[in-house]
């Protein structure tokens, strides 16, 4: 019984800390490049976007995909970085619990 107890409190302890992350994620920017910097992404480590900056000397009809293309993998890279600083948060919180390998916890 005493295990379970002790496994109880953990589990109150996480489930408290993974609110606080959860807040935090909500005000943790990433950024994410494409084109060598022409294009930027910033996005929260939820993946709300914030903003997207285009370098003036892309902005031309003919130059429309390449753009886009740019963008899409801007964003895409943005969403990595949050995805891994998301899971380093969670690794740390969930540290010395008996949490099968491969299970993923809500975020």
């Amino acid at each position: 019984m005493k295990d379970v107890m002790g496994m109880m409190k953990q589990v109150q302890a996480m489930q408290a800390k993974m609110q606080s992350l959860q807040a935090e994620l909500e005000q943790t920017e990433v950024e994410g490049v494409a084109g060598g910097g022409l294009v930027k992404v910033r996005l929260t480590a939820k993946g709300e976007m914030k903003a997207v900056d285009i370098d003036a000397s892309l902005l031309k009809a003919e130059e429309k995909e390449i753009v886009e293309d740019l963008v899409l993998a801007a964003h895409n890279d943005a969403r990595g970085r949050a995805d891994r600083l998301t899971q380093e948060k969670m690794g740390s919180i969930t540290a010395g619990l008996p949490i099968p390998p491969g299970m993923k916890l809500p975020f």
